[in-house]
């Protein structure tokens, strides 16, 4: 029996995806740059760079304002992005998707219009001890100005939610809100995320994930993951800064009030009363990141060009090479053990404060990131101030991990 053989996906070329980031080719005290802090913000390649210089180059003009040829151009590129985005989440519909400058914004404008506009005083919100802070406070400020109650889910000493906690704190039916993040950024831990719909939604609680980690690493289908609100940062997606994604279900969308009032997201305007824009235009005030945008697209296009199964399949090599070299580092400690993780690793040394760790490796040309990481609550669970951590991208290679390690062994030397 003749049996059809799918062809083999291409072997992942790290050093064909280094070539598209010019950065990484420099000398960093005369010694090559290894580049361990991506979950802070990633790298650009060639193709990011030339979108936004070609945008201001060759068609830039404010947006839906004009009715020359470069605005009519320009607007076309940037609604056209939210074609892309729709694309990369299998969104239902382009008008799902909200431009915000980053995650932190689309989380306040859930906080703000959701919270406020839609949730009653007395509903809960239910978040956990991994958040970020961007996830953590906006909350807080909804419970003081909204009367919202905050429930915190445990994290187990693993780093893995404890979802029988979880399952308690839905059960008396108050809770309005989930918002959870979809990966750690210090644990790298994945959350359960159909499991927590399923649990939210039975308690008839909506649910946000921050993928803010997430999207970088693995393929994001909202329809599969049946959340309610998803948001994104365009700059760890290689993409740039000041532009983000707040996606939302569109019966959603339809019943939130506008966040912040201004030009473009208003219908019509007098003296005594305003109407606004059809979403998700009515959630976007003002002049928005035009050439931004243009160059997320770029972005999002380059990681589709590689594929994310490529990528997720490099990115769990390297973190189990990184675990398995850090394990053989006397005195390292790595935060979390979940199983399911991905490339972020958190670690402490012993003798040492995570900042002169940072130093240094800095000194060796290899930059890793230092301190609380927008997660103080976090630290304080597993009993520390701040850790080291090295975060992994399309273009880190195995090499470098290992200069990591060696390196690490030379500093514990020097505070043994």
């Amino acid at each position: 029996m003749n049996v059809a053989l799918r062809p083999a996906a291409p072997a992942f070329d790290v050093e064909r995806v280094r070539a598209e980031f010019p950065i990484l080719g420099q000398l960093v005290r005369g010694k090559k740059l290894v580049f361990l802090d991506s979950a802070a913000s990633a790298q650009k390649p060639r193709a990011v760079i030339d979108a936004f210089r070609d945008a201001m180059e060759t068609q830039y003009a404010n947006v839906h304002r004009g009715l020359h040829w470069m605005s009519e151009r320009t607007t076309d590129a940037y609604e056209g992005t939210r074609d892309v985005v729709a694309g990369l989440i299998n969104a239902r519909d382009r008008t799902e998707i909200v431009f915000v400058r980053n995650s932190t914004e689309g989380i306040n404008l859930v906080a703000n219009s959701y919270g406020r506009g839609v949730m009653q005083p007395g509903a809960a919100v239910v978040i956990s001890e991994m958040e970020h802070h961007s996830n953590l406070v906006p909350w807080q400020m909804l419970r003081d100005a909204h009367g919202i109650e905050l429930r915190i889910v445990p994290v187990t000493d693993t780093g893995e939610l404890d979802m029988a906690a979880f399952e308690a704190l839905l059960a008396d039916g108050r809770v309005g809100l989930v918002a959870i993040t979809h990966m750690s950024n210090v644990l790298g831990t994945y959350t359960p995320a159909q499991r927590i719909m399923a649990l939210a939604h039975a308690h008839g609680a909506k649910v946000l994930l921050d993928g803010s980690q997430a999207v970088v690493h693995r393929r994001v289908d909202v329809q599969a993951l049946g959340c309610d609100f998803y948001v994104f940062t365009g700059h760890k997606l290689y993409g740039p800064t000041g532009i983000g994604v707040l996606w939302a279900k569109s019966e959603l969308l339809d019943r939130m009030p506008p966040w912040m009032g201004g030009g473009d997201m208003i219908s019509s305007v007098t003296w005594e009363r305003s109407t606004w824009a059809n979403v998700p235009h009515k959630f976007e005030a003002g002049t928005p990141a035009i050439l931004e945008s243009v160059a997320l697209a770029a972005a999002i296009r380059f990681v589709q060009g590689i594929g994310y199964d490529a990528i997720a399949a490099h990115e769990a090599s390297l973190t189990a090479h990184a675990l398995d070299r850090l394990a053989h580092v006397e005195g390292v400690r790595v935060l979390g053990t979940a199983p399911d993780r991905g490339g972020v690793v958190s670690f402490t040394l012993a003798n040492a404060h995570a900042h002169d760790v940072a130093t240094l490796l800095d000194r060796e040309g290899i930059a890793v990131r230092a301190g609380n990481h927008c997660a103080e609550p976090l630290m304080r669970r597993f009993g520390v101030d701040s850790t080291a951590r090295a975060s992994f991208g399309v273009y880190t290679t195995h090499a470098e991990i290992d200069a990591l390690a060696d390196t690490l062994d030379r500093v514990r030397s020097f505070f043994a």
